[in-house]
């Protein structure tokens, strides 16, 4: 499929299709997807916005830091928040670090977990600082934080 095709899809298509040409948009590498997939953050159909927030990270879309931010922290559907917060781990969002250690305390534990494991990926003090405050009740949340640090400590920090 070309890549006409797939932002027509993604504007226009069924849900089905919408959330396909997310994925596609992903893989392809082509940063012209970036502005059609950020508006798609807005998508009612919650597959849609799961697809295009992983989309974003796999393309490294650094520009849409600001809104897959405001999706972690404010979409109704924990898959998308989970994405979200992948995304942000795939792009080395130091930006973002305040903002996955919030996650932490997200009712889905999907989130939090996913939020540990991109706090993993950035690194840095803030991202250390957060992890350890994850609670042992919470203990798959518990683990990822704790394999995190133990990637951490065998990386150099960034800062």
């Amino acid at each position: 499929m070309n890549f006409e095709q797939l932002i027509e899809d993604l504007k226009k298509g069924t849900g089905m299709k919408r959330a396909e040409a997310a994925k596609h948009l992903g893989k392809i590498n082509d940063m012209r997807a970036v502005k059609p997939l950020v508006e798609a953050l807005q998508d009612t159909n919650m597959g849609v916005r799961n697809n295009v927030a992983f989309a974003l990270g796999e393309l490294g879309a650094r520009e849409a830091i600001p809104h897959l931010i405001k999706v972690l922290l404010g979409d109704p559907e924990e898959w998308v928040r989970k994405s979200a917060a992948k995304a942000l781990g795939m792009l080395g969002s130091r930006e973002a670090v305040s903002h996955l250690a919030k996650a932490l305390k997200d009712q889905s534990q999907m989130v939090r977990k996913s939020a540990a494991r991109s706090l993993g990926q950035i690194g840095g003090i803030q991202a250390v600082q957060a992890l350890r405050t994850v609670s042992s009740l919470d203990s798959l949340v518990f683990r990822m934080a704790k394999e995190a640090l133990e990637k951490l400590k065998t990386d150099t920090f960034k800062e």
